[in-house]
């Protein structure tokens, strides 16, 4: 069952972007086909995942009764370390960039500085990984 739900889930995502990449390649940027294929694609594909969610949940139940139940808290805070700094760094970077590269427009000299600030920006997820790797080894 679980295979039958991955292949389906890779055959959708690749129907999308074929579909999207023809209906670009046609011009059709405002297309109301694409949007209905798009939206058809998206009714099963979010339900399918939520299957399998709810299929792989007493799976993964079963094989953690034997570990110890703190492991898996700690798994689960060295992902959102992880998942949630470079999600915060993604903003900041799409943030600063933009500005960078609006500056940098107007004045070409701006370059060196604008870049540490993109720099300090990407700094957050390497923040975010170290805890999180801190937060393995004490696992």
């Amino acid at each position: 069952m679980l295979n039958f739900i991955l292949y389906s889930a890779v055959i959708i995502i690749f129907a999308t972007i074929s579909a999207g990449v023809y209906y670009l390649k046609k011009g059709c940027v405002e297309n109301r086909k694409l949007k209905k294929f798009l939206q058809m694609n998206l009714s099963l594909f979010i339900p399918m995942m939520m299957g399998a969610v709810l299929i792989l949940i007493p799976d993964v139940v079963r094989a953690s009764e034997g570990a110890d139940s703190n492991a898996g808290l700690g798994y689960l805070g060295a992902a959102l370390a992880t998942g949630l700094a470079c999600l915060g760094s993604g903003v900041a970077v799409g943030n600063v960039g933009s500005a960078a590269l609006g500056a940098i427009s107007e004045d070409e000299k701006m370059l060196g500085k604008t870049l540490i600030y993109v720099g300090l920006a990407e700094g957050i997820a390497i923040y975010g990984l170290v805890i999180s790797i801190m937060i393995l080894g004490a696992l």
